[in-house]
């Protein structure tokens, strides 16, 4: 039979939208998402006969189906394109998967700030207009008191001794734009060659700078810089001296970098402030979870920084958020510049960026998943891992080969490069699917699993599922057999 004939067996979309079961459809989702549905089933099945892929009876099949078929579209039309997934590839904060998942608090305190009116920016004493950004500072102070970075070597602006102050944008390279343009606008900022980074998205400290309308003045070379090398490069139009953290990779060999310390007493000698773009920035030791050589922001302000800028969503583990924390008079600069207004946050970050600094004052770390997840061993996840295995059903002559071995989780999200946490990884293999395509196959199920593919083996790491998803990580291999 000719493809013009099987054409014309092809019904049209008015002819469709006439049965009743259609109709229904209709009357359910709205008529304009399922004639958009039917459209595309349709140009489907027209576009298998070009093809030469239907016969007369394939077609008389496919259409018998039509209305099923209409349906599956609709729901693929009409599901969330934001979906939960369950992250197994053992990086912690996966950038692409959203970065720090929220605690149960965060969610909650959000949810409640959210679907009612708030306090944002009222005063309930006094009845006034308020700050929005006195939610979390008064927290954020309340941290570096107990840890003493405020005290340890006050600062003095216009004769009063400077405290600690902190405020929210919506994300990191947010902080760096506002706090160049608030302190250097006009003047020259002095960073290593070495720190001129590029992160994820294409963004480029030099064209940053550039944004912030301050002027980049490069010292020392690639791998070495001295302290002397920012002393000579000061001159009558340096406003700030800057140290960029290198937060997603690492320069080995033969290298110099002036301590954080020589960098605090020059700047204190010249009076010009000493700011660093942290990154990522912990709120927490991260020698409690093996990780040496990679500052805090507390350490930070301890030895002498005056600015700091770090990510909410990152080794805070909380939302996406840019966070200026520094001499108060310095941020006072930042909050009254316009920029302020147009980057600054809604009520759904401060209520979850409250809740989640909230477990820092209780000291209730477990209660932040990325803090939980870092400090998982690998005897708590080797245990989940056998747990796992033994519920994939024992099948003769199975093509899924499943076994553990030992691995490496690490910590991503542009923190601590080097840094590798041990795990225990489940290692599959798939006698008639490559490894890529066992991926793709999880990543089809629903919750979608996302993997890791090594040496031509799926690996799972459960260090960062959550454990009420071990049984849908079994349920999911048990289908793949």
């Amino acid at each position: 039979m000719s493809n013009s004939v099987l054409y014309r067996k092809l019904p049209s979309i008015d002819e469709l939208l006439r049965r009743e079961d259609i109709r229904a459809l209709a009357e359910r989702d709205g008529l304009a998402i399922v004639t958009d549905a039917i459209r595309v089933v349709l140009e489907g099945l027209r576009d298998e006969i070009t093809d030469g892929l239907l016969n007369e009876r394939s077609l008389d099949l496919g259409l018998s189906g039509l209305t099923i078929a209409v349906e599956r579209e609709l729901r693929q039309a009409l599901r969330y394109s934001l979906r939960p997934v369950i992250n197994a590839t053992g990086v912690v904060l996966h950038t692409n998967l959203g970065r720090a998942p929220l605690a149960d608090a965060a969610l909650d305190h959000a949810r409640a700030a959210s679907t009612t009116y708030s306090n944002l920016e009222f005063n309930l004493e006094t009845g006034e207009r308020g700050k929005r950004d006195v939610h979390v500072d008064r927290l954020f102070q309340r941290l570096f008191e107990e840890h003493g970075s405020a005290s340890a070597a006050p600062v003095r602006a216009e004769g009063l001794e400077s405290t600690v102050s902190t405020i929210v944008v919506n994300n990191n390279a947010a902080a760096v734009l506002l706090a160049l343009n608030s302190l250097a606008e006009g003047g020259e900022v002095i960073v290593s060659r070495g720190e001129l980074v590029e992160i994820g998205g294409s963004f480029r400290i030099p064209e940053v700078m550039s944004k912030s309308q301050a002027t980049l003045r490069e010292v020392g070379t690639t791998n070495r810089t001295r302290i002397g090398d920012y002393e000579r490069a000061i001159n009558e139009r340096t406003r700030l001296l800057l140290r960029v953290h290198r937060s997603n990779f690492a320069i080995t060999g033969f290298t110099e970098q002036p301590s954080l310390e020589e960098l605090a007493t020059l700047a204190r000698a010249r009076n010009i402030p000493l700011f660093e773009d942290l990154g990522s920035g912990a709120l927490f030791d991260l020698r409690e979870i093996g990780v040496a050589n990679e500052a805090n922001v507390f350490d930070g302000l301890r030895t002498g920084i005056d600015v700091v800028t770090y990510s909410g969503d990152k080794l805070l583990g909380g939302p996406q958020a840019g966070l200026v924390t520094g001499r108060a008079d310095l941020v006072e600069r930042m909050r009254s510049n316009s920029l302020f207004r147009a980057l600054r946050v809604d009520k759904l970050t401060y209520a979850a960026l409250e809740a989640t600094l909230l477990a820092y004052v209780k000291r209730d770390y477990s209660a932040v998943p990325v803090l939980r997840m870092m400090h998982l061993s690998k005897d708590e996840i080797s245990a989940r891992a056998d747990a796992v295995v033994s519920q994939i059903a024992a099948v003769t002559a199975k093509p899924l080969l499943v076994e553990t071995l030992d691995g490496e989780s690490v910590i991503g999200g542009g923190a601590a490069p080097t840094a590798v946490l041990p795990t225990r990884l489940i290692a599959l293999t798939h006698r008639e699917l490559t490894a890529d395509k066992l991926c793709a196959r999880l990543r089809k199920n629903e919750p979608p699993i996302v993997g890791r593919v090594e040496e031509g083996r799926v690996l799972l790491d459960l260090r960062t599922v959550f454990p009420s998803q071990d049984a849908l990580v079994a349920a999911a291999l048990n289908s793949v057999i």
